[in-house]
């Protein structure tokens, strides 16, 4: 099954809200925040041998990863956004 089938309705609304790109745009920023939620409950139980109280070295790399992707998702949301105003104008 693929994404496209398992969050059809999802894209559905968001592509016809705003449009094919930004809605499924919109919904892999909802899926990056979903996987940055599991990882920091994850990251309560994996802690660093080093110090207990942050997130193992691991957990580390793949939070700010996810955190980049969903800023270069943002970033391309606001350009796609941009341009489609300049153009109205």
């Amino acid at each position: 099954m693929t994404v496209f089938d398992e969050r059809r309705e999802e894209l559905e609304r968001h592509e016809f809200m705003m449009g094919v790109a930004r809605g499924r745009l919109a919904v892999s920023l909802d899926m990056l925040t979903d996987a940055l939620i599991l990882i920091g409950q994850h990251g309560v139980y994996c802690t660093s041998g080093r110090n207990p109280l942050i997130p193992a070295l691991d957990l580390e790399t793949v939070l700010s990863g996810i955190k980049g992707a969903k800023e270069l998702v943002q970033s391309v949301m606001e350009e796609i956004r941009a341009e489609k105003e300049a153009a109205s104008r």
